[in-house]
């Protein structure tokens, strides 16, 4: 038997597949699943492993000790999810073939399944088998009967057991309640997600850009590792306290146990208290505070992620100040003599989460040795 690991199982699942097959042209068909199992392959991105394609559906896995926060892990799983709409949306808007696969490719979906499980990884050929009773049970949940007693038909279904160990209690809030009686494994509490909500929401999302002449200081730095992983540690106040040149920091009104827009972020320098409330939220790509160092003065700080060969480029931007013309001559003389504490402290940032990654990654080779 291989040796046992602790983590989430992850089964992204094309649905609508078998019929749009049977009603399209092999060729094409065979083309636009390619494309979006690609696109799922892609999105399969650390802490997340790939273990193989079964089909239309790819398996994957991720160990506890190279886990990422809860909010980070449902959202990788919805920027799939946007993504998997997005190209389908573009393949319908760009098709000039009036072939069936081609004018058929809006009905397919994407579902998705987590389960925490203890498992086994066997190496098989150019691909990781998971083997155990959670494996077994993961792939059972794959038939159910959520479309018929709730009507939503591209969802992410989490296991109770998921939820626990995601640590995500209040996000239960927005979820559906279901259960599924599995054959010799009894009956399974699950919770539903219905993702087209998910996809209307981030693709009507105004986005929010500080224009050039309302620059007040950029600071950028790269980093050795993908956007997904900068984006778990800039939400971790250990690591956002470098950034911030703060003790220590609380945050406040959460979305159903989320950080989201509208959530509050008390940052303690010392005695003194920085406020900032998230406006954006463009997970692994942007998120916006407006930030008020002292009352009746804001500034916003703008994080923007983009993916280089290395890992990261992270770039920090602060606007001009914003509030009473005195005030405001104090916010940009303020800017302009934390220039070089700005530029220190990404660095410093930079510094601590690439050795905070290293040292996890060599607790998990040793695990698994």
């Amino acid at each position: 038997m291989s040796t046992l690991h602790h983590g989430l199982l992850l089964i992204a699942d094309i649905s609508g597949y078998t019929i749009y097959l049977s009603q399209s042209e092999l060729e094409h068909a065979q083309e636009v699943l390619q494309s979006l199992l690609e696109l799922l392959i892609d999105h399969t991105r650390p802490p997340l492993v790939l273990s193989r394609l079964a089909g239309d559906a790819v398996i994957s896995y991720v160990l506890q000790e190279t886990a990422v926060q809860g909010q980070t892990f449902v959202e990788l799983i919805e920027t799939t999810y946007v993504d998997f709409r997005r190209a389908i949306e573009l393949m319908v808007l760009n098709n000039s073939c009036q072939c069936n696969a081609c004018a058929n490719v809006s009905s397919l979906d994407l579902k998705f399944f987590i389960h925490d499980a203890t498992f086994g990884i066997q190496r098989l050929g150019a691909h990781d088998e998971l083997v155990g009773s959670d494996v077994n049970l993961i792939h059972r949940l794959l038939k159910n009967s959520v479309v018929e007693a709730t009507g939503v038909r591209a969802y992410a279904l989490y296991t109770d057991a998921a939820i626990d160990h995601l640590g995500l209690e209040r996000f239960r809030e927005k979820l559906i309640a279901h259960r599924e009686q599995i054959e010799h494994l009894g009956e399974v509490q699950v919770w539903v997600q219905d993702m087209h909500p998910v996809w209307e929401e981030r693709r009507e999302a105004l986005r929010i850009t500080i224009p050039p002449h309302q620059i007040g200081l950029q600071v950028e730095t790269e980093i050795a590792m993908p956007p997904q992983l900068v984006w778990d540690y800039l939400t971790k106040p250990a690591f956002r306290n470098t950034l911030n040149g703060s003790d220590r920091m609380h945050v406040l009104n959460r979305e159903h146990g989320r950080i989201a827009p509208g959530t509050v972020m008390h940052c303690y320098h010392g005695k003194r208290l920085t406020t900032q409330t998230i406006v954006q939220w463009q997970p692994f790509e942007q998120m916006t505070s407006e930030d008020s160092p002292i009352p009746r003065l804001s500034v916003l700080t703008d994080f923007y992620l983009s993916p280089t060969e290395r890992g990261t480029r992270l770039v920090q931007t602060f606007s001009k100040s914003r509030g009473p013309l005195p005030l405001r001559i104090i916010g940009d003389l303020m800017l302009s003599t934390i220039a070089k504490a700005g530029r220190r402290d990404i660095e410093a940032f930079r510094d601590q989460v690439e050795a905070d990654l290293a040292e996890r990654a060599a607790v998990t080779v040793d695990i698994s040795s």
